[in-house]
């Protein structure tokens, strides 16, 4: 891009004395002119939609590079700028404190170009805070087991009596006034006219426990899905 300079001085030709060949305007220089006015103005930005070519680049201190963030001017913006904009926004959106998951292991801090991350809540799902729940009511408090017995239950069982027998042994007493016979009338008590002892007999009664429990090895968690997490730090 080129600035016009003059090429003569047409001014002090009307200083010089008549019959002086200066004096006369020559076409010549009329052309030089013209030539130098159409080189400045085809190597100048139009003022309505320029299109720069090269590496335009605004003075330091002009508003492209003081003006603040949420700014939503017409102005130029430099582009130490607009990264110092992108950098402010992507802070806002990651504060010290957030927490940032991703299914690839790279470190948010390369991916993201802020900020101090370390890896977070391995082998842990996370919970919403809840004030109303001693588990749940400060941050990063921790909890569970993957390995704990299962919770308190109960069991069913079910007895079966197969049956029992008694063992004794009927000896036949005299009947009054006829003395022994074999023969007890239906009317006539059996007690009264036999003597009739027991023993002892065992009862057949088995019992049958429904399925037991299981420890609760690897056998606690919820439905989940692997991911990486990172808290920011700094």
């Amino acid at each position: 891009m080129s600035n016009y300079v003059q090429s003569t001085n047409f001014a002090t030709k009307d200083s010089l004395s008549p019959g002086d060949p200066l004096k006369i305007v020559k076409g010549t220089e009329i052309n030089t002119e013209f030539v130098n006015i159409a080189v400045a103005v085809a190597t100048k930005a139009d003022l309505a939609s320029p299109t720069f070519t090269g590496t335009p680049s605004l003075p330091t201190g002009t508003t492209g590079v003081t003006q603040s963030s949420g700014n939503n001017s017409t102005a130029l913006s430099t582009t130490a700028y607009v990264d110092a904009a992108i950098t402010a926004v992507k802070a806002a959106l990651f504060p010290v404190g957030a927490i940032y998951t991703a299914v690839v292991s790279t470190n948010p801090g390369t991916l993201l170009g802020f900020g101090t991350w370390t890896a977070f809540g391995a082998g842990r799902v996370m919970v919403g805070y809840d004030s109303g729940n001693s588990l749940f009511d400060t941050a990063e408090e921790t909890g569970g087991s993957a390995d704990a017995i299962t919770v308190s239950h109960t069991h069913t069982a079910t007895s079966t009596d197969s049956g029992h027998t008694h063992t004794g042994s009927l000896t036949q007493s005299t009947k009054s006034g006829n003395g022994p016979t074999s023969v007890v009338s239906s009317s006539e008590s059996l007690v009264a006219n036999y003597g009739f002892t027991t023993a002892s007999g065992t009862a057949n009664i088995t019992t049958t426990v429904a399925s037991t429990g299981s420890s609760g090895t690897n056998a606690n968690y919820q439905p989940y899905i692997t991911v990486y997490m990172w808290k920011r730090t700094a």
